[in-house]
């Protein structure tokens, strides 16, 4: 185990103190770790139909537990995906905290960045550039309200910006990331592109030179999309896993449909040496699994956990009834762990 507190090297020279204020907050936490770099493993999301009776039990909204009180039983990171459609409401970040905190001290957050930043608002019928993007003052009041809860409680580790395949390598589309990064810079940005066009040195030295992340991304390789990479452009380094469901990844008719995917055995081996070779150029290293119809995600990354650390993991009894292979690896949690004082329900 080792303890570690991410690193605010950005050069905050001239910002006011409501910028520079959250890296007075950033969190110290204790981790597994390969070597001296942590490597923590969560899920993209909690908040998902498909996964009652699968990962929570039946009637998990009549139950006194909180839905992350099992994610933070099992993980210690969770991304939170909602604030990509909608804003985080401030008082539901405070109730996120303290509910996954009463079972898991450490437990610590990463956050999407609202769509209206980062998409073009009919990104379905025409593709995304910085011409297209169209967010607006309020919507930067209404992210930052809920991301500075997240941050000023010490909770937040960072914040994704994730851009669509449409989104490419342009000087204007450069120009536009670069002043994002400096409206946000404050919540540690990663920056996800999926357009291969992005994967080249100069994009990584800019990157570098900021201190940024770059988001490594596993996805169906179709025209020019991104491959797999192990890029570390900042002290921390993030990977997401969105799966391999070439057949549905452009052609589902709902999001839940790209997203059915399960890792075997030997693509989670391949997916372990990279975030192996990542996690040793990084002081910290967040890896999340997106594939989540059913579960499949939370059945990955608790694989993927027992593949770095080769210790037994934590999962709830309907996920290792449902993915029995599960058992090999993990016992079940508890479902008694809460907190009686708080509120039921988000």
């Amino acid at each position: 185990m080792a303890e570690v507190t991410p690193s605010c090297d950005f050069d905050h020279t001239g910002e006011d103190e409501r910028t520079a204020e959250p890296c007075a907050n950033l969190l110290s936490v204790t981790v597994f770790a390969m070597g001296t770099s942590p490597i923590l493993v969560g899920t993209a999301g909690w908040s998902y139909k498909d996964w009652e009776g699968v990962f929570y039990p039946p009637g998990i909204a009549r139950r006194k537990q909180h839905p992350l009180e099992y994610v933070a039983q099992c993980f210690d990171l969770v991304e939170i995906n909602t604030s990509f459609y909608g804003h985080i409401k401030p008082e539901l970040a405070k109730l996120w905290t303290k509910r996954a905190e009463s079972v898991n001290p450490k437990f610590i957050f990463t956050a999407k960045l609202h769509r209206s930043f980062t998409h073009s608002p009919v990104a379905v019928m025409e593709p995304t550039s910085a011409a297209t993007i169209n967010p607006n003052d309020e919507d930067e009041r209404l992210a930052r309200e809920g991301l500075d809860v997240l941050a000023n409680s010490g909770k937040l580790a960072a914040l994704l910006i994730q851009f669509p395949v449409s989104y490419k390598n342009t000087s204007l589309n450069r120009e536009y990331l670069e002043t994002l990064l400096r409206q946000f810079i404050e919540y540690r940005p990663v920056v996800e592109v999926r357009h291969a066009s992005w994967d080249n040195p100069e994009t990584i030295a800019s990157l570098m030179q900021r201190n940024v992340a770059f988001c490594n991304i596993d996805q169906p390789l179709i025209g020019r999309s991104l491959e797999a990479t192990e890029h570390v452009t900042s002290s921390m380094a993030y990977v997401r896993l969105h799966g391999r469901n070439y057949d549905q990844w452009f052609e589902s008719q709902n999001r839940d449909d790209r997203y059915n995917y399960l890792y075997n055995r030997e693509e989670l081996d391949g997916w372990k040496g990279k975030i192996e070779r990542i996690a040793n150029k990084a002081q910290v290293t967040y890896v999340v699994t997106n594939n989540h119809f059913e579960a499949k995600a939370a059945t990955n990354a608790l694989q993927l956990k027992y593949t770095i650390t080769q210790k037994r993991v934590k999962a709830p009894e309907p996920l290792l009834e449902h993915y029995p292979e599960l058992n090999e690896i993990a016992d079940p949690i508890s479902e008694s762990a809460s907190d009686p004082n708080l509120p039921l329900l988000a």
